[in-house]
């Protein structure tokens, strides 16, 4: 099953290049144009340079960044090959302000294909970013962020390793980004590293977020292979892993926005819907969510709708209409909120195809509920639609059935930090 390795990671001396607080980022992909400018104002050593680079020329400018780094002595390898303990402790947005502490395990994970049934993803990915993370690690020959995976472990054998080799033992890095409190511990203890690795070799790993990096990295390798190009560590690829029944695990729903559609009519649509859903009004946004929240509760499929004059919240009558149009796939995959509203909403009553949602034509997405509504009410977005969060059991269900949640299905919350440690290709 899940093969891991401990590495010598990349690790940023802060004698020569500054605080690890001013060197560090959030996710490429969450990170705006003003923000990335922000960063290495704040400090031109900070990763976001090599992670989401910039100009005529962005690849080999990582390339040349990251060489001369590390002839400077800015990047350092450490010393002995390690695993990496890893701690976000945060406050949840969807707990009421509870605190949380989320901890995993940084280390390399040996590249399977999935058909292999051992890394195992559970969205599907646009091609888009696959390539621009392509061309980044041919030309770096380095990872410089974590794919977030969880494992299933019952019995919470490996959680409590970490959480002995980490007791009484100072962080190697600790600090805040305002929002997340980070810590890194280093483990290099033979002892500790061998019985951690037998923990995972009947375990399976599901990919929470950065498909994108882990279908990039199988491509890397397998373009190396085919090319007979020799690159010792490009059959393994870093990753933090977590325990799926964490209690620090927090997903938030990511919504819907409808734009584009020249004949939509909101009235006719909460119509259609009749056919399959309870059409419940509602006074509100702050009206509409609670309804949801207590649908989630009661274990019922729902979501809501504004069209920029009245909100609905929809609520699954029985999964019989999903049965009947989705007879191949899984009853973990037909019964996601997000499989019912593509497939019975958008597809059925509005025409929206898979292939117009992947290419995002008249479908987009956020976070923030505020963003959707203010997307509605300037006109720019002709409905849209408030999710529940995925549960995480869920995510495992159809991950390990084989199959694939549409685009942007989950949210984990916080998103791993980049920068603390990078994993060099180039090392065996």
């Amino acid at each position: 099953m899940a093969e891991i390795r401990a590495f010598r990671a990349l690790r940023y001396d802060t004698a020569k290049a500054g605080k690890i607080e001013e060197l560090t980022c959030p996710p490429y992909d969450i990170i705006s144009e003003e923000q990335r400018q922000g960063y290495i104002a704040r400090n031109p050593h900070n990763v976001i340079r090599l992670e989401l680079p910039k100009g005529e020329a962005p690849y080999q400018e990582a390339k040349s960044t990251l060489s001369q780094w590390m002839e400077e002595g800015i990047l350092r390898a450490d010393m002995e090959p390690g695993l990496y303990i890893y701690e976000e402790e945060f406050l949840s947005q969807v707990d009421r302000g509870e605190t949380k502490k989320l901890r995993g395990l940084i280390c390399r994970v040996r590249l399977e294909d999935f058909a292999a049934g051992v890394v195992l993803p559970h969205e599907e990915t646009l091609s888009k970013a696959k390539e621009d993370r392509f061309q980044l690690m041919e030309a770096t020959r380095c990872n410089f962020s974590q794919i977030y995976s969880l494992y299933q472990d019952e019995g919470h054998v490996t959680r409590q390793r970490l959480d002995n080799l980490a007791a009484g033992c100072a962080p190697r890095y600790e600090f805040s980004d305002g929002l997340v409190t980070h810590r890194l511990w280093v483990v290099n203890d033979p002892e500790a590293i061998r019985a951690i690795q037998e923990d995972f070799a009947g375990r399976k790993l599901y990919i929470a977020d950065g498909h994108h990096r882990y279908e990039t990295a199988l491509n890397f390798r397998n373009h190396l292979q085919k090319e007979n190009i020799y690159c010792p560590g490009s059959g393994y690829v870093m990753m933090m892993l977590a325990d799926m029944a964490d209690a620090g695990l927090v997903v938030f729903p990511t919504h819907r926005l409808v734009r584009g559609l020249a004949d939509f009519h909101g009235e006719a649509l909460m119509q259609g819907c009749e056919k399959w859903f309870e059409v419940i009004p509602a006074a509100g946004m702050e009206s509409a969510q609670t309804a949801l929240e207590d649908a989630y509760k009661q274990g019922k499929h729902a979501f809501a709708c504004y069209d920029g004059k009245a909100w609905h919240c929809l609520i699954l009558r029985d999964m019989a209409a999903m049965e009947e149009r989705l007879p191949e796939t899984s009853s973990a995959y037909r019964e996601l909120d997000v499989s019912i509203l593509h497939t019975l909403v958008l597809e059925c009553l509005l025409g929206i195809d898979k292939e117009n949602m992947a290419a995002q034509r008249n479908l987009t997405y956020t976070r923030s509920a505020e963003e959707a509504v203010n997307s509605v009410e300037s006109g720019e977005s002709c409905c849209c639609f408030l999710l529940n969060p995925t549960r995480v059991e869920e995510i495992g269900a159809v991950a390990g059935c084989g199959e694939k949640m549409p685009q942007k299905s989950t949210y984990f919350y916080p998103k791993l930090i980049t920068g603390l440690v990078m994993n060099n290709l180039e090392e065996d």
